[in-house]
């Protein structure tokens, strides 16, 4: 019985510890916006999601401001499926047509924004679901890409269809929320110039959002654990000049490549920090956030 209570005051005088070697970085991130783009895996387990939607209201608690933009592509897929919708790929990018668009808008302002609402709501939070189509929160073009033809060297246009990218991220109507315990839910989709639906890769809604608001941190949750060196291991820090040469030099690649692009167009339009981690890890923005250490890869402009 004695053993059994010392290991209870152990644990409580842990956390205690915890709490205190947090304080100061409780500080440092009070009053300042905080922008999460949630997905994966993360998004995906039932237990992560419930410690996700804790981390997110305690953030809130503790006087932080956070906004939350998510993903949802394994669950449009798996709806374009169900619905025998056949989707066609350009350089492995979907063409985006009007049927496609209109399952995806279903799925991701519909089921998937609700259910991270309904999550943090039941964590003890304010969360509201918005689209960018909400208030024209998110004007968007269409996005444009360009392939070269390798034998006549012209660069020809690919249409992707309704397929977006930001233009315009209006800040003020996340500054409503702001004033408020709200936290924030937004879907990647935007309204294009003669309004129709666009829809946007989460990554890049995060990184435009985070620049609007000037945001501390944009923290893009993946199912990697940084960035990493050519030898495997993670790169805690960059510059984003260190960033941009990783890059160049084939360093970093692959999927890796738009995620480091997002964090350092975050960095140059306001944001002081873009960190890529694992959402995979209990806990991931906590750790971030509230230790010396981190839990990903910090890109960090220099002042």
């Amino acid at each position: 019985m004695e053993n059994g209570e010392t290991k209870t005051r152990e644990q409580w005088l842990q956390q205690a510890r915890t709490l205190s070697e947090a304080l100061p970085y409780m500080r440092r991130y009070a009053g300042r916006t905080i922008v999460i783009k949630y997905g994966g895996h993360a998004m995906g387990e039932e237990s992560l999601a419930k410690l996700f939607a804790r981390d997110v209201v305690l953030l809130r608690q503790v006087g932080m401001i956070p906004v939350v933009v998510h993903g949802g592509g394994p669950q449009i897929g798996a709806m374009l499926e169900k619905m025998k919708i056949q989707s066609q790929f350009i350089d492995g990018l979907r063409v985006t047509d009007q049927q496609t668009v209109d399952v995806v808008e279903m799925v991701l302002s519909g089921s998937i924004n609700k259910q991270i609402v309904s999550a943090i709501n039941e964590a003890g939070g304010l969360a509201v679901g918005l689209s960018g189509k909400d208030a024209n929160l998110i004007r968007a073009d269409k996005l444009r890409r360009t392939k070269r033809d390798p034998e006549s060297n012209i660069e020809r246009i690919l249409d992707l269809g309704l397929v977006g990218e930001p233009r315009a991220v209006s800040p003020h109507i996340l500054d409503y929320f702001e004033e408020s315990d709200i936290i924030p839910v937004i879907a990647p989709i935007g309204v294009g110039p003669n309004g129709e639906t666009l829809n946007i890769n989460a990554d890049t809604v995060a990184g435009a959002v985070a620049g609007a608001v000037a945001a501390s941190r944009l923290l893009l949750l993946t199912d990697v654990e940084g960035v990493k060196d050519k030898d495997g291991k993670l790169i805690p820090q960059m510059t984003p000049a260190e960033a941009q040469a990783a890059m160049e030099d084939g360093t970093i690649q692959g999927g890796m490549i738009p995620k480091v692009e997002t964090c350092l167009h975050a960095l140059k339009h306001g944001t002081d920090g873009a960190v890529i981690l694992d959402g995979r890890v209990p806990h991931a923005v906590l750790l971030e956030l509230f230790t010396e250490h981190g839990a990903g890869t910090l890109i960090k402009r220099t002042r």
